[in-house]
């Protein structure tokens, strides 16, 4: 199989995915690892995505080389739409489009459960652990959206005191969406342990886009991952 992250094992090749007993669904793409699954982690996408976007792909293959059952997830909003971003009222079912795919991913994984996702994906994961504490064991959010571009004004960080869920967060320092100063004052509002990946000269895509990027990247993410979690 050809692996989107150098170094890998051979991994089986992902399963195209779908429980439609839930409502919202779950749909995406499941990763297995070669070994017997330790622990879970569910990845989504941001506004403009799908499950497809080559940085959730690399993070799933790098994870699984791990021992992990990926779920690459589409959100609820995506399934309904191909293509645009969400609108205002979809951010709600796709929470508990997340919360289904951490029950479906739970039945497959004996051992602790992560959520990631990639901005917008991410701060929805976010909110949601803030809303159902214990929900998961940990968060992996690249490219936390932490205000509009141009708009430090309105930070989206109201729900983040009551987030007990210990976070990597992967970050680019061109990021429009927030500083590393930005970041660090939010960061503070966490009451329990995160940790900050910086990805120098890196923007909203991490560094993970055209031919500049860095393939190295799943596998340094995995490497915090694992230091932060154990």
């Amino acid at each position: 199989m050809e692996s989107g992250s150098r170094g890998l094992p051979s991994l089986p090749s992902p399963e195209a995915f779908a429980d439609t007993s839930l409502d919202p669904q779950v749909r995406g793409f499941l990763h297995r690892p070669t070994a017997a699954s330790r622990h879970g982690l569910v990845l989504t996408h941001g506004a403009g995505g799908n499950c497809q976007a080559p940085l959730l792909v690399a993070l799933a293959e790098a994870f699984a080389g791990a021992g992990f059952t990926v779920l690459r997830c589409n959100l609820p909003y995506r399934q309904a739409r191909s293509y645009g971003p969400p609108r205002p009222g979809d951010a709600a079912r796709d929470r508990q489009g997340l919360k289904n795919a951490v029950s479906v991913v739970r039945k497959l994984a004996a051992g602790r459960m992560f959520l990631g996702g990639h901005s917008y994906g991410g701060r929805q994961a976010s909110m949601l652990c803030a809303e159902e504490p214990g929900l998961v064991d940990g968060l992996l959010l690249t490219s936390y959206p932490l205000h509009p571009p141009g708009r430090p004004d309105q930070l989206r960080i109201q729900h983040l005191p009551r987030l007990h869920a210990p976070a990597l967060f992967v970050e680019g320092t061109r990021d429009p969406f927030g500083s590393m100063g930005e970041f660090a004052a939010a960061l503070k509002l966490i009451p329990t342990k995160t940790a900050l990946l910086r990805v120098e000269g890196a923007g909203h895509d991490v560094g993970f886009k055209g031919k500049a990027r860095n393939d190295d990247l799943p596998t340094i993410v995995l490497a915090e991952f694992q230091k932060l979690f154990g």
